[in-house]
């Protein structure tokens, strides 16, 4: 079949399928609603005549989207295409959320300059217990409308038979198509065969649920699009795709991602949501409040109120009504006012082990690693009672030979008292 991924968007239906040729139906009362912001569908055309089908059959549609839990924690990003899976369930429609405990093994190589590490299953069954909590802050849990699925289900007792019949639909030239192939091929950087696996694998989701539709971001157009002629090869009406734009994170250019320290998670406090909201950049705004809220940008109000007010949106959302306007006082208390936090943390330090200013900052958890904690010393990010840090290797042991409690700041949001024991 010739062209590109990108270009094979033509409708492919089973012969004696009830379906209208696209030209004779009407545009769908709620295809607008469904699809004003995305950013591709493959194809209008086929969601139309779907959506009119379900009308006609009374037989909702499935809609899919997959995640790895290569993480633990859903962030505000992943909520442009939870939305729009929720507006098809408030339309009868079956959300069908697949996580990937299988294909987290190999690890998506979307977007990766290099191999992502394998995670183990126990990492991976870690991750994936708080998947579901989270997203039902956004979809609805309603069992006829909302349906959990593992692909361990159906990829784990593949034999290896099945995995070459599997492969046999496609070629090299197609996979290297994808961009992310073709910049570290070119770059003379290693392309692995299991990556080649994973579109694969995520495609035959697709064939396992029998799904009419998939959501996805703009850089999961290649692997959903595989999905579409696997399931054209295996006697399956092809899903139509649909990809969400990517919200960029909290440093203006990379997109959202917990990896990045550019997130902010569906379950991070309140206080925290709303600095983190507070400190984008004013070019970010207008992205934001389109793609994460039913508010419109004001470009003509001062950028801090803006701020303010999507981030009073943003914790309102996942804590309820009230949440922001807390979360904007304990702001404004702490950062113009220049309070310390009402619900400050005490930690006790045993000084016996913890003797230098880097140790300090590891010890409380403001840091991963020594290398990280002296990594934020020498950009001048931490302080101890307000007199900033510079030296990683500095003694501690006469600051904390007191029984007073000291404040110890990492950045404007890591705040915590330290107390010698």
């Amino acid at each position: 079949m010739p062209g590109t991924w990108s270009e094979r968007i033509t409708y492919n239906p089973l012969a004696g399928d009830v379906l209208m040729t696209t030209d004779s139906l009407d545009i769908h009362p709620h295809e607008e609603s469904l699809v004003g912001g995305a950013a591709g569908i493959y194809s209008q055309e086929e969601l139309r005549a779907k959506l009119w089908k379900a009308d006609k059959t009374g037989k909702p549609l499935r809609v899919k989207l997959g995640m790895d839990p290569s993480s633990p924690d859903i962030h505000v990003g992943h909520s442009v295409v939870l939305d729009l899976m929720r507006r098809f369930q408030d339309l009868g429609h079956v959300a069908v959320l697949i996580v990937g405990d299988y294909t987290a093994r190999i690890g998506d190589p979307t977007g990766k300059s290099k191999t992502r590490p394998m995670l183990t299953p126990e990492q991976i069954d870690l991750n994936a217990q708080t998947y579901i909590n989270q997203a039902t802050k956004i979809l609805d849990p309603d069992p006829a409308k909302f349906e959990v699925r593992r692909n361990s289900e159906w990829l784990e007792g593949m034999s290896f038979a099945d995995v070459i019949r599997l492969t046999s639909h496609m070629t090299v030239a197609r996979m290297l198509e994808r961009d992310t192939f073709q910049k570290r091929y070119s770059a003379g950087d290693a392309v692995y065969i299991h990556e080649f696996l994973y579109p694969l694998m995520q495609g035959w989701d697709s064939v396992c649920i029998e799904s009419d539709i998939e959501l996805g971001g703009t850089d999961q157009t290649f692997n959903n699009l595989v999905g579409r002629d696997l399931q054209a090869a295996n006697g399956q009406e092809s899903q139509v795709v649909i990809t969400m734009p990517l919200l960029r994170g909290l440093d203006g250019s990379e997109k959202m991602s917990k990896s990045l320290d550019n997130a902010i998670g569906l379950l991070d406090a309140p206080d925290e949501m709303f600095g983190r909201t507070m400190s984008i950049p004013d070019q970010l705004m207008d992205e934001w409040f389109t793609l994460l809220t039913d508010l419109q940008f004001d470009a003509k109000a001062h950028p801090r109120e803006e701020k303010a007010r999507l981030a009073r949106w943003i914790v309102d959302r996942y804590h309820g009504d009230g949440a922001g306007e807390m979360a904007e006082q304990e702001f404004t208390r702490r950062f113009r006012d220049h309070e310390l936090p009402s619900d400050i943390e005490t930690i006790d330090i045993d000084r016996t082990i913890t003797t230098t200013s880097a140790q300090l900052v590891t010890a409380v958890g403001f840091a991963q690693s020594g290398s990280e904690a002296r990594r934020l010393i020498t950009q001048g990010a931490v302080s101890i009672d307000g007199e900033k840090i510079t030296d990683a290797f500095i003694t501690i042991d006469r600051l904390l030979e007191d029984d007073e409690e000291h404040v110890l700041k990492v950045g404007k949001r890591r705040i915590c008292k330290v107390k010698s024991t």
